[in-house]
């Protein structure tokens, strides 16, 4: 039926598998997670079914997947339209998050900076570049975005399209390039922006020799998350080399902008839908432990600084085959298995059998989020329970459940979920979780 064959092919493609049976198992061919969030949203785009993301989890074989959809009918989300130019645009959930975090001081803003460094090799056409980077901003209107006060309340205000700035630095003198080159980028990421002058994206080019550049393009995260990053690597990269060969744009037009969505957030994800959600974390939250406290080597600041340092590590291939393996014996993904450890030892280390872990969600479930430049991402409060001495498919099967239920009610703002369960606030440590996966 047109169900299996529309998800055959959205499968083949997004897996990279070139022949899908009805009898395939998502993930068994590779799918995760983020690709689950991908195919729930091309659904609802392609078949106009408002299908959930556990769904797919509860549904991994292709057949069975396409009979849940077909139960669920014809049940279109209305679309995003462009909005009303003319009247005030609001702040998305997420930006009005940001923008309140950055009323607190330079320290927290800067802390939301997002720098992308991209190396580029061979001969540089300096011209193609600076017009790739101007369509770009011309092209996604979150880029050309402030912020001002309007009545007290935030809104978007977005300037029309000018050429982008791009600072060029020719290092080719410096008798350390490399290190010149990092110095450059470490102040770069660390300037702060002015989210009511703007603009709230900046670059700059660094030729370390004739056939070596840098670019570093900063901008703050209310204007971007890392699924934008993506996105805008891509794009860039279309536009170089068309503009490079003489070509002209070869993207096509975007039918909605990030404030758009914005304008749509606010009439849709409302009412019924969002007096459920919040009930949900209301109950799921409830009488959740304040911290996690962790035996650390020294005492917590006063107030946060959000210096920090990184290990990095990694884990072999047997051992990650061996994970996956397990996943599949219990039903879960590699980042639910993950998660299930992370919280163990978390547990073992400070002693407490319930505990919160924070962790991101791309929140692009509309398909026509997918190819925008914008702020989308949220954070999910995962409360974890190891009451009982729990075996590890009891625990698998836990945090399997934690994990889809929070997928399951993600439209709300994390800010907003902290005021429905009147968390306590001290500048201290990060409310409701402190620790991230």
């Amino acid at each position: 039926g047109r169900t299996e064959e529309t998800l055959c092919a959205l499968w083949s493609q997004l897996l990279g598998v070139p022949r899908i049976g009805r009898d395939d198992h998502f993930f068994d061919l590779g799918g995760h997670s983020l690709l689950a969030v991908r195919v729930v949203s091309r659904v609802r785009q392609d078949l106009g079914v408002d299908i959930a993301l556990a769904d797919l989890f509860a549904h991994p074989v292709l057949a069975d997947f396409a009979a849940c959809i077909d139960r669920k009918g014809q049940d279109r989300l209305p679309p995003i339209t462009p909005a009303d130019r003319r009247a005030p645009l609001p702040l998305s959930f997420a930006q009005q998050r940001l923008w309140f975090l950055a009323q607190l001081g330079e320290n927290a803003s800067r802390a939301y900076h997002m720098p992308l460094g991209l190396q580029l090799r061979g001969p540089l056409d300096r011209d193609a570049l600076q017009r790739a980077m101007d369509r770009l901003v011309e092209r996604h209107e979150a880029l050309r975005t402030h912020f001002a006060l309007q009545d007290g309340v935030p809104i978007q205000v977005i300037e029309p399209p000018t050429p982008f700035v791009l600072h060029d630095h020719d290092l080719r003198a410096d008798p350390d390039p490399a290190q010149t080159a990092l110095a450059i980028a470490a102040r770069e990421a660390d300037h702060p922006f002015d989210l009511e002058r703007g603009p709230l994206i900046r670059g700059r080019l660094l030729r370390l020799d004739q056939e070596l550049h840098h670019l570093l393009l900063t901008q703050h995260h209310i204007l971007s998350d890392g699924w934008s990053l993506g996105v805008m690597t891509r794009e860039l990269g279309a536009l170089y080399d068309a503009f490079a060969q003489g070509r002209p744009d070869p993207l096509p037009p975007l039918p909605v902008q990030y404030a758009d969505y914005a304008v749509w957030q606010r009439q849709h994800v409302s009412g019924e839908r969002l007096q459920a959600q919040a009930d949900y974390w209301r109950r799921q939250l409830a009488d959740a432990p304040v911290r996690l406290d962790l035996p650390t080597d020294r005492p917590r600041p006063a107030e946060q600084d959000f210096a920090g340092g990184m290990v990095a590590f990694e884990l072999d291939a047997g051992l990650t085959a061996a994970l996956r393996r397990l996943g599949q014996r219990h039903g879960t993904t590699l980042f639910q298995t993950l998660l299930a450890s992370w919280a163990l030892l978390l547990s073992r280390l400070s002693g407490q059998e319930d505990l919160v872990i924070g962790t991101p969600t791309a929140n692009r479930d509309h398909g026509q989020t997918q190819d925008l430049i914008g702020f989308f991402v949220n954070a999910l409060p995962l409360r974890i329970d190891l009451t009982g001495n729990p075996t590890v498919a009891e625990l698998l099967a836990r945090t399997k459940t934690t994990a889809l239920d929070a997928l399951a009610h993600q439209d709300i703002p994390f800010e907003q979920v902290v005021d429905l369960i009147a968390s306590e606030r001290n500048l201290a440590h990060n409310p409701v979780f402190q620790v991230a996966f």
